[in-house]
């Protein structure tokens, strides 16, 4: 149970920190896609801003035996495959075609933003059509930090 309100309140904590930044809005993520017009660097600096707090939050990590809430730290991989690369271009094409990630489309969803609607909705039917691709149908024991 600290497991999951730990995640929402750290789901809370970002949607908070993205709307306050303006990134439910469309026009902050096309503005810094606009290279040859007006653009936006305010993307650029909130991605820099989170640097040094994973840089933390990385270097107390490896200090510790196991996570806090969790049996164990999740299995690292760096296995670069056809599928994790499709799988990017995809978010990456969709990002910035409708100018809103997941986190702000949350936001956007929840403060009643037709944005955050289309958002929401192609997401979950991407989720869905990878859940059909990738066979998710069978249930999972536990995730890959040992939670269910």
């Amino acid at each position: 149970m600290k497991t999951h309100a730990v995640s929402l309140l750290a789901g809370l904590l970002f949607a908070l920190g993205m709307g306050l930044a303006g990134m439910g809005q469309p026009s902050t993520v096309v503005g810094f896609l606009d290279f040859a017009g007006h653009w936006n660097p305010s993307l650029m600096l909130l991605m820099c801003s989170g640097i040094p707090v994973v840089l933390l939050a990385h270097l107390l990590s490896k200090k510790l035996a196991k996570p806090l809430y969790a049996e164990r730290f999740p299995a690292r991989s760096s296995k670069i495959d056809a599928s994790l690369i499709a799988g990017a271009g995809i978010f990456g094409v969709g990002w910035g075609l409708g100018g809103i990630c997941p986190g702000p489309g949350l936001f956007a969803l929840a403060a009643g933003m037709k944005a955050g609607a289309l958002m929401v909705g192609g997401l979950s039917v991407g989720i869905l059509l990878h859940g059909v691709y990738a066979g998710w149908s069978k249930p999972r024991l536990a995730d890959e930090t040992g939670t269910r």
